[in-house]
């Protein structure tokens, strides 16, 4: 009998081992930390520029890009029930903290260019690591977050015409999709 009461409670242990969250600390926690602080410091950013610029435009861009991005996230992560590299879940594919940072990097990259645009998206990048390295996702579920983010921003996002001077053409063939800069000199 204790035999019988031994062997159950090690299997019982066995299999109840890999459904447990695993803890994660030190560096780990602490990139994992840095990392949800990247994915909410990008959208303060964009809305930052959006009310500095008053580029009410842009605001509806962005919004539009923002519900898209949480849409498909949150529509995909209920779909597919991928558990997570952690065990806390089964909300890992695609990552949210990814795919929220690259909406937003590709938003202010979109709307008011590369000088702007190319920090941001070192900070998406880093965020996307970071949800590796802290265990929460593997790194296809981060490439489809990014994907899904970058997606929606260009989808919604035009250039900021005001900035730019930016004009429409009458001519549908000049690769802006119908729109052309005028430089004044």
């Amino acid at each position: 009998m204790k035999q019988l009461i031994l062997f159950l409670t090690a299997l019982c242990l066995a299999v109840s081992l890999p459904a447990q969250e695993l803890e994660v600390s030190g560096p780990r926690k602490a990139v994992r930390t840095s990392g949800d602080v990247g994915a909410v410091l990008l959208p303060v950013a964009g809305l930052t520029a959006i009310l500095l610029q008053k580029d009410w435009q842009g605001l509806k861009q962005g919004a539009l890009a923002g519900i898209t991005t949480l849409g498909v996230t949150y529509a995909l992560k209920y779909a597919v029930k991928k558990e997570r590299p952690d065990h806390s879940d089964n909300h890992s594919f695609p990552s949210m903290h990814t795919s929220v940072s690259f909406a937003a990097a590709s938003f202010i990259q979109r709307r008011y260019g590369w000088k702007w645009g190319l920090p941001a998206y070192v900070v998406s990048t880093y965020v996307g690591w970071s949800r590796v390295y802290g265990k929460k996702h593997d790194w296809w579920d981060v490439a489809a977050g990014a994907v899904i983010g970058a997606g929606s921003s260009y989808i919604f996002t035009r250039p900021f015409a005001q900035k730019h001077d930016l004009t429409l053409s009458p001519v549908a063939g000049d690769g802006y999709c119908g729109l052309y800069a005028s430089l004044k000199f």
